[in-house]
């Protein structure tokens, strides 16, 4: 087993043989890059994830970080790690050269990203959190915004943040209180409070970018009325030197995990000395912010992908490992010789469950990111728009079902381990805590299931459902055409003609009087969305994985089963290959099978979780 991390062998198969990475070079754009580049760039990666980035997470769990006299430490080990990745060049790795970066294409900055989040997710929110500030200063920020702001956050020399979250405004942004008051010099006064805030404050480094949304004086009520404000923690005086800018550290909160990730709650102005400027134009700061919301959605999914992956490494090797019990055939013998528990049938139900589940995240996110790459190659405003509207579509997903099904996949990984996964002795426990939180923030995954119900399936009349429906049409028809997977197929299809079928029975559920209904079931829909958009990534890395196998059996000569099965021992790659078709067929029957039920219980009309008075949900 190469790491614990990330399985690498099904990271490359999914950039270069589903994704074609490499034909991203044809374009100017990645014109200057190769595959040997790119593997060279994973293969750094990997170093960098294994020696220098992982070995700090227990201590950041256990120690967490600390709030003492206003300033808030990080883990002693995180300062080396951290700026190992910078001189690196990683933060800026998917940065265009324009702007001082390695203009790497998106869909590789995923991957490296999922080996470093695997290795200490907690760490890698702090530089995580500053590349997306950063973006949002490049496209909205002025020439002197971003030579002196941007430049230092894409080299990590600072840090950035996204203040939104008020205790009276969650998820209800527009309920937001902070202010901003214009002064005679063009700036503004900031004054408000913020909670939630991830990287908050730090002592990684000597400045921390705030990006804060406030309102305006006489600005419209709501969402419409929010502008955004870079606010750091030291801003320049006329001198040229950095003074303190009055934004103070009210608290640290104590979290279920992810200790060595600062989530702060700052006030802003109790001196009445917080200056900020505007970024943008007035009131334009929920458009602006929506900017990022792509890229840091499909980063919390990566942080579900990348607990997914350790956890089901750590409990692969676990199972080879663990002996316990004989194997099943001779269990009532007393003598029986004891067996690895990768032996016994439900181990392995919950194996094959963690493998088709993570890989089918992982092959979901990589083609999220590569999307991404081909909106800004395309030759055409079509397949930009083309590109594009696959990326809406599916943020919601990646997201959602990858938080969500990854946490499920850290779950059993514990259970894998039985009683001492539940114990600190072994990494599992932690790779749960820390991914619960990728559900909740970022927006929780009710409001993912929201944005795809209520914004993106009827955006200009259901057309980026309905290209999600040809491309899928498409995948079915060329692998009917392999007779070897035809019983595979047959679940795929269902699945998706249910999708299809809720998806119109709430397009006329929202044109009626029960337009509730819609609302009461998105987030099923979204997980049965999500089974079938993950399904028919295995399906499709099913049909090029089974092509492979069928060209090493005739290479081998392996003709008959007894030949096949030997070649499977021997042949890395065979038995690689083998890996994902069984993937594709397991998720198929186990988890695409469902499908049918689900659909019927969204399209049921049971409306009792509405109907219901408060009262009579309990007395409490």
């Amino acid at each position: 087993m190469a790491n614990l991390l990330v399985d690498e062998r099904d990271a490359k198969f999914v950039l270069y043989e589903q994704l074609n990475m490499e034909e991203l070079c044809e374009s100017d754009a990645f014109s200057e890059f190769s595959r040997e580049m790119f593997d060279m760039v994973m293969e750094a990666a990997q170093k960098l994830a294994e020696k220098e980035i992982s070995p700090t997470n227990v201590e950041g769990d256990a120690v967490g970080v600390k709030l003492e006299n206003g300033k808030v430490t990080v883990p002693p080990s995180f300062h080396s790690a951290y700026q190992h990745y910078c001189e690196g060049g990683w933060a800026s790795l998917p940065i265009s050269q324009e702007h001082g970066g390695q203009g790497f294409p998106s869909v590789l900055y995923i991957a490296a990203m999922e080996l470093f989040v695997s290795a200490n997710q907690a760490l890698m929110m702090y530089p995580g959190l500053t590349i997306g500030s950063a973006r949002l200063i490049e496209i909205y920020g002025s020439e002197e915004q971003q030579r002196m702001y941007m430049d230092k956050m894409y080299t990590g020399e600072w840090c950035g943040t996204m203040c939104l979250t008020e205790p009276q405004a969650g998820s209800d942004v527009g309920a937001l209180r902070t202010k901003a008051v214009k002064r005679p010099d063009g700036t503004y006064s900031i004054s408000g409070g913020k909670i939630f805030i991830s990287a908050g404050d730090h002592d990684l480094t000597e400045n921390i970018i705030h990006l804060v949304l406030a309102r305006l004086e006489g600005a419209p009520a709501g969402t419409k009325g929010i502008s955004i404000f870079i606010v750091p923690k030291f801003r320049y005086d006329e001198a040229g030197n950095l003074v303190d800018n009055d934004v103070t550290t009210m608290a640290v909160e104590k979290k279920m995990g992810i200790h060595g990730s600062s989530t702060c709650a700052l006030n802003f102005g109790e001196k009445d000395n917080c200056i900020g400027y505007l970024l943008g134009g007035e009131n334009q700061g929920m458009k602006i912010m929506f900017n990022m919301m792509n890229e840091a959605r499909l980063s919390v999914g990566v942080q579900g992908l990348a607990q997914a992956s350790t956890a089901y490494m750590h409990a692969l090797k676990y199972a080879k490992e663990r002996f316990q019990g004989p194997e099943i055939s001779t269990m009532k013998d007393p003598k029986a010789p004891k067996v690895p528990i990768i032996q016994h049938p439900d181990v392995r139900r919950m194996l094959m469950w963690m493998k088709s589940v993570t890989e089918g995240i992982r092959a979901l996110l990589y083609y999220a990111a590569y999307c991404e790459d081909r909106v800004h190659i395309a030759k055409t405003p079509e397949e930009s728009a083309k590109f594009q509207g696959f990326l809406d579509i599916l943020i919601p997903i990646c997201k959602a079902w990858g938080s969500d099904m990854g946490f499920r996949v850290t779950e059993l990984a514990i259970q894998v381990h039985g009683g001492y996964g539940f114990c600190r002795e072994y990494p599992v426990e932690q790779f749960m805590r820390d991914c619960k939180i990728s559900s909740i923030y970022e927006g929780t995954n009710g409001i993912q299931a929201l944005d795809l119900v209520g914004r993106k399936l009827g955006y200009k009349q259901g057309l980026l459902f309905k290209n999600i429906v040809t491309e899928t049409g498409a995948l079915l028809k060329s692998a009917k055409k392999n007779y070897r997977l035809k019983d595979t197929v047959e679940p795929f299809e269902t699945a998706r003609k249910h999708l299809i079928e809720v998806t119109r029975y709430f397009g006329l559920k929202s044109i009626t009087e029960d337009f509730m209904t819609p609302i009461l079931y998105a987030t099923p829909y979204l997980e049965l969305f999500g089974d079938v958009a993950v399904g028919f990534m295995l399906l499709w890395q099913a049909v090029i994985a089974d092509r492979r196998l069928e060209e090493l059996y005739s290479d081998a000569k392996a003709d008959t089963p007894a030949k096949r099965a030997e070649l499977l021992k021997s042949n890395r790659s065979a038995a690689f290959y083998r890996g994902k078709v069984a993937s594709a067929e397991f998720f198929a029957n186990t988890i695409l099978s469902l499908a049918p039920g689900k659909a019927k219980a969204i399209m049921s009309g049971e409306r009792s979780a509405i109907d219901l008075p408060e009262e009579s949900f309990a007395l409490v």
